[in-house]
């Protein structure tokens, strides 16, 4: 059954675009209007929060860019681009999917808007307590590297961290840093990695 991916190429719907060129996989890719086509009562039904990516596999939709990689990871996990079940670097693969969609999504949209100020008593009932504490976590973490987040396998958790990166680095929401950069420089040696530049840079 044809895999339909509901996207829009000014989106984050292209980190999908770029796991399916790793995956080898081709996908229907259709084009949503933002605003229009996402505000249907029909595509709401898909994804009530009325954006983009959404993955449809027969009778099963997906929205929410982490789930979309991540299912798509496992659903070809022959293609290895996610760990085996009881391959012990499996537990560092769900951290970073959970990382980079949680804590550090939510820590850096708020020093973005300038919400990221907050008390000592607020930042104990903060997940990931401030923007510091996320930031420091985050680039001890890829300091760790080698040279992948789950060592040598290129997973769908790079993907996510690395497309997060370059973009918050591309639109200076981020401070480099030499593990960041480290890092980034290998991921950029993937053939892949030329195709979904040529996406980002039209985002």
């Amino acid at each position: 059954m044809t895999l339909k991916l509901y996207t829009n190429s000014q989106s984050r719907g292209v980190v999908v675009d770029w796991l399916l060129i790793e995956l080898g996989i081709e996908c229907e890719r259709i084009e949503v209007a933002f605003q229009t086509e996402m505000k249907t009562a029909e595509y709401l039904k898909m994804n009530p929060f009325g954006k983009v990516p959404v993955l449809v596999d027969g009778d099963v939709v997906i929205y929410e860019l982490g789930a979309v990689c991540a299912y798509l990871a496992d659903k070809f996990i022959e293609k290895g681009l996610s760990p085996a079940l009881d391959d012990p670097q499996r537990g560092v693969y769900y951290r970073w999917l959970f990382f980079i969609s949680g804590p550090w999504e939510a820590a850096a949209t708020d020093r973005m808007l300038g919400l990221s100020e907050v008390t000592p008593e607020q930042k104990t009932s903060i997940g990931y307590g401030d923007y510091d504490d996320a930031y420091n976590a985050f680039v001890l973490g890829l300091s760790e590297a080698a040279p992948y987040l789950c060592g040598k396998q290129f997973t769908a958790a790079d993907v996510l961290v690395a497309a997060m990166l370059f973009w918050q680095l591309k639109m200076g929401e981020v401070q480099s840093h030499p593990a960041i950069e480290r890092y980034l420089e290998n991921i950029s040696k993937r053939p892949s990695y030329k195709q979904f530049a040529g996406f980002f840079s039209n985002v």
